[in-house]
């Protein structure tokens, strides 16, 4: 947004910082444990402090900021305990918006995921971890989108957002992107064949391989 197209100060001003802060965060932009100091970002963002202050605790309570006493503001470290019960509460969530999904999808609908798994394939024969990692987020939304689960797409789009750290680090993991392949494929397959318990057994299968993963490193 160019700068003169910004909100100094109010609730616009709060809810542009907001939105910046996490996009920064969700993309990898700071890393954990980085100190997010208000002046800084007041300047950098052209708001006033006030509005920092207030995306910082918004983003405190959706997880992805933690605030510490005296010492202000911080990006959150996710340790892999915390990453493994939140992939726990996933696989329950995940599960149902595949089995859902099963039921509800269009056949465009199912062609979109069709094309998504033969993408994923390609990025894996080309040997590119960080496009098979887009692609993978990417059909994980697709499926929670078609399932018109609201509430459980709310849940995860919060649980998920904590995740970015690991996300990548499993994307660069040897071999993993053609395990995950095999996994994703078996989900879309359960799906274009309208079988809800088969998609939410696949779903659960994959995001426990996630979690074996996870406890390896």
């Amino acid at each position: 947004m160019p700068k003169e197209a910004r909100p100094g100060s109010g609730e616009q001003a709060k809810q542009y910082a907001l939105d910046q802060l996490r996009q920064a965060i969700l993309r990898g932009d700071m890393s954990p444990a980085q100190r997010l100091v208000e002046n800084e970002l007041a300047e950098q963002y052209d708001v006033t402090r006030g509005s920092i202050r207030a995306a910082l605790l918004e983003l405190a309570a959706e997880g992805l900021v933690e605030r510490i006493r005296n010492r202000g503001s911080r990006v959150r470290v996710v340790t892999v305990e915390e990453a493994v019960e939140i992939t726990e509460c996933r696989m329950a969530l995940e599960g149902l918006c595949a089995a859902k999904a099963a039921e509800e999808a269009t056949d465009a609908q199912l062609d979109g995921l069709t094309e998504l798994g033969d993408a994923m394939s390609q990025a894996v024969a080309n040997g590119d971890p960080l496009t098979y990692s887009d692609l993978n987020h990417q059909l994980h939304a697709r499926v929670r989108d078609i399932s018109g689960q609201h509430t459980a797409v709310g849940l995860l789009e919060r649980l998920n957002a904590q995740l970015v750290r690991h996300r990548f680090q499993l994307a660069l993991r040897p071999g993993r992107a053609q395990q995950s392949l095999s996994e994703h494929l078996a989900i879309v397959e359960a799906i274009r064949s309208r079988k809800p318990q088969e998609a939410e057994t696949a779903a659960r299968a994959h995001l426990r391989s996630v979690i074996d993963v996870l406890r390896a490193d």
